[in-house]
């Protein structure tokens, strides 16, 4: 059931009150479906810098296959502020791409390396093992390809999954479906990427 708000601005006269008006929530991509997926940025908080910018998206989601499908109950598409140890997050028809470290170079816990060395190597960022972390050196146009051909879809993959499960509620198959979908759709996308964005150096 929707929350209805009052506005209270009249009069009080003995203990009643005159000119109370109920107002409905201001519509947006949290509280209302979207047509179709709204691209919004936010700040990126202390420490944090955006890297992409609203057109970089706008622009990569014609690259993606099938996309018309994947829009569907996806209400938009957050640049959002930065987190320590987050990339990005998905929540029922909202994902978000965290605001990047405010120096390019990030360290990750070596699994975590381990699980995304193809996508490493295909971007070419240059990366050394630094005790029970490995430091990847980005650039900056090898960190956008990477909020957008990792984060970004891996992202849409919970999406996708949530979008074809029965109940449509949540999103039953978790990271492994999410990864997997990254995965696959940065190979089908990436010629087209270069194409559209050049070789990340």
């Amino acid at each position: 059931m929707s929350r209805v708000y009052w506005r209270r601005s009249g009069k009080v006269t003995g203990k009643t009150l005159r000119g109370a008006e109920r107002v409905e929530p201001t519509p947006t991509y949290w509280n209302t479906k979207q047509t179709e997926p709204v691209v919004d940025k936010r700040r990126p908080g202390a420490g944090f810098r955006h890297l992409l910018r609203k057109r970089d998206v706008l622009r990569f989601i014609e690259l993606i296959p099938n996309w018309d499908e994947l829009a569907k109950d996806l209400d938009a598409i957050i640049l959002a502020e930065g987190e320590e140890d987050l990339e990005g997050w998905y929540t029922e028809g909202v994902v978000g791409i965290c605001a990047w470290d405010r120096k390019l170079w990030r360290r990750h816990p070596k699994h975590y390396y381990e699980e995304n060395k193809g996508v490493f190597d295909r971007l070419g960022v240059v990366c050394e093992p630094r005790g029970e972390r490995v430091l990847c050196k980005f650039t900056e146009s090898q960190a956008k390809a990477y909020q957008l051909l990792n984060i970004l879809l891996h992202e849409l993959g919970h999406h996708h999954d949530r979008i074809n499960t029965r109940s449509r509620l949540e999103c039953s198959r978790g990271e492994p479906y999410a990864e997997d979908y990254a995965l696959e759709y940065e190979k089908i996308i990436w010629d087209h990427y270069v194409q559209a964005f050049g070789p990340p150096d």
